[in-house]
């Protein structure tokens, strides 16, 4: 399925328009005043936040010294805490504020963290979050047992919600981001991956947790299918531009700034979203180059590397894609009811696409 590099038009969402000169040119910038605040929108469920820290720092306990020794090291490691973010925002524009949010939005938290403690181990990763990752300071066996002790406390609190469909959507979820990893580790070093490829992996490993974020809190919310359902595709969009830009980054940022290396990806032997179209608008010798760099995951041209997909518009062609899938996250929040947590929710899809970490 190809991405659609279509400037965006939606009024709502041309009102939080980046200040990145790039975007600036992408973007329509004629709108009215918008109320929310990136600021603003993490504001609105602070308090909700403060006792979901509550829920992760008492359900991580463990007679295992180790396994809460790890487990703290990188849930403490300052994440955004875009998940559980999403389910409270959500859950506040469908108007839910009892008590399971809380353990729902925690669940989601820990599936993610599971899934960055192994992750970090296939990649081979050494860099998180600005500081060395869990598998480099206590090993890898250590990081993938606690990360099972993870995915499995996850599932113990999703029993104690007495709901089957809740059950369903996250063991669905996990089932997803799983085949997600398989398939990426699959297309490492293929430097013939697609667009559609590309999307597909995302989709799945990454996009897959946010979509199920936002569907939650629509089922804690007991709402109708067809806003189920726009909550769902409200989160699969954010979380698709989520990881295109992320995938920007690492061709684009700081590594000061993003708290991991640079060229990682390229070390790792993905062909992300700004490889592809690099390899897709340049010569025959920039394509050889990258692709050559790919197959042999160096990075011993990552200069040139970087300056290609540059040159190519490849940077600012991928971040078209991603302000493709953050205008389909304003069109989905845009059938939630009127009020400040649906502007949260469509200020966020912003906030994501002007990224540096």
């Amino acid at each position: 399925m190809p991405i659609n590099r279509n400037p965006i038009e939606n009024p709502s969402f041309q009102a939080v328009l980046p200040t990145n000169p790039v975007l600036k040119a992408i973007l329509s910038t004629s709108a009215p005043s918008f109320q929310a605040s990136p600021a603003s929108a993490l504001a609105l469920v602070a308090r909700d936040l403060a006792q979901v820290d509550e829920v992760i720092a008492k359900r991580l306990s463990s007679g295992v010294p180790l396994v809460g020794q790890v487990a703290q090291y990188i849930i403490s490691a300052g994440g955004k805490r875009l998940r559980p973010v999403i389910l409270l925002l959500t859950c506040g524009a469908l108007g839910y504020q009892e008590a399971h949010k809380y353990s729902m939005a925690a669940v989601v938290e820990f599936i993610h963290t599971a899934t960055l403690l192994h992750d970090d181990v296939v990649d081979e990763s050494t860099l998180r979050r600005g500081r060395p990752t869990a598998n480099e300071n206590f090993g890898n066996p250590a990081s993938v047992l606690v990360g099972d002790f993870l995915y499995s406390r996850a599932f113990q609190m999703m029993v104690d919600a007495g709901s089957m469909r809740i059950m369903q959507v996250l063991a669905d979820a996990t089932n997803i981001i799983a085949e997600g990893e398989v398939l990426q580790l699959m297309n490492m070093h293929d430097a013939s991956l697609d667009e559609e490829a590309y999307l597909h992996v995302i989709r799945s490993k990454t996009a897959k947790l946010f979509e199920a974020s936002a569907r939650l809190a629509a089922i804690l919310a007991k709402t109708s299918p067809e806003l189920e359902a726009a909550c769902a595709n409200y989160g699969q969009a954010l979380g698709t531009a989520f990881q295109v830009i992320d995938d920007v980054l690492d061709y684009e940022g700081n590594a000061a700034e993003m708290g991991k290396n640079l060229g990682d990806d390229l070390r790792e032997g993905k062909a992300t979203l700004p490889l592809i179209l690099a390899m897709q608008r340049g010569t025959p010798t920039q394509r050889d180059l990258i692709q050559k760099a790919i197959e042999t995951g160096s990075v011993d041209q990552l200069s040139s590397v970087i300056a290609i997909v540059r040159d190519t518009g490849a940077l600012e062609a991928s971040r078209k894609a991603a302000v493709s899938e953050a205008q389909r996250a304003v069109d989905a929040a845009q059938r939630l009811p009127d009020g400040e947590y649906k502007d949260a929710l469509v200020a966020l899809a912003s906030q994501l696409l002007e990224r540096r970490t």
